[in-house]
């Protein structure tokens, strides 16, 4: 699947359906991660290390205690982070790969920063997926933040030139942040939300990093089933919702 196209009706209700009867792998084994391409068709190598960076959506209750430890489910979360991982070590066997989770709820793109050296770094990933944004503007609203859509920017273009100086080879993935309109989302997050996608997009264009299109995912979901079900209160994805988020991030990478 290219970048800029969504799932299929198939797709979504595939992901949904496994994801309630409890088939998460299922559902998160997109044909791009069924095997046919390998790793040199999308930007997964053999061997590589992959690293996925972010918030509370991407930490989904993994655990610290098992932190080190590549591929473990308890370390990975039981959200969207998982559900990719199992379907990369799935669909790609013989590859090796080592994944991790270094998602921590609540933080924003300088808490990313503050931690980057020991929870990035030195990891030395080859391939970095990071999502990040949506506390960014939410703590805003609550009064726990003062940052903007300039700050934003300007702290997410340093860390990936960091990154970048760090790691020159490191493959990046950027996705989309994204809400839904239910819960705590209403009408006061626009348009000022769709300002900080369109940084995150700009961020992840300058720095070559391939884009996961979440938003124009959900906002194609919703035809299928209400927002609540993807994410019940509009920030948080749902199992479903994370099985879908997995397809797509598989669809883009492996693809």
């Amino acid at each position: 699947m290219r970048d800029d196209q969504t799932p299929s009706r198939r797709d979504f209700l595939g992901a949904s359906l496994a994801t309630a009867g409890g088939l998460g792998l299922a559902a998160c084994a997109s044909p791009a991660a069924q095997g046919s391409p390998g790793p040199g068709a999308g930007l997964l190598r053999a061997g590589d290390r992959v690293l996925f960076q972010g918030d509370s959506i991407t930490d989904a209750g993994r655990s610290r205690e098992r932190a080190a430890e590549a591929n473990a489910q308890a370390a990975l979360g039981g959200g969207y982070a998982w559900f990719a991982a199992a379907g990369l070590l799935v669909g790609h066997p013989a590859e090796q790969l080592q994944v991790w989770n270094r998602g921590i709820s609540g933080n924003k793109v300088f808490q990313l920063a503050d931690r980057w050296q020991q929870d990035c770094l030195e990891l030395k990933p080859d391939l970095l997926s990071i999502l990040i944004g949506v506390n960014d503007i939410w703590h805003t609203k609550n009064g726990k933040y003062d940052g903007t859509v300039a700050t934003y920017a300007r702290d997410y273009d340093a860390l990936l030139t960091r990154t970048r100086a760090a790691l020159p080879d490191v493959r990046l993935v950027i996705c989309e942040p994204f809400v839904l309109r239910c819960g705590a989302i209403d009408d006061s997050w626009f348009p000022e939300f769709d300002h900080y996608r369109a940084a995150a997009r700009d961020v992840a264009d300058r720095h070559r990093a391939r884009w996961v299109p979440f938003q124009a995912m959900f906002d194609a979901a919703i035809a299928y089933a209400p927002p609540e079900h993807w994410a019940k209160d509009g920030v948080h994805p749902s199992a479903a919702g994370a099985a879908l988020m997995a397809q797509t991030w598989l669809d883009v990478v492996t693809g």
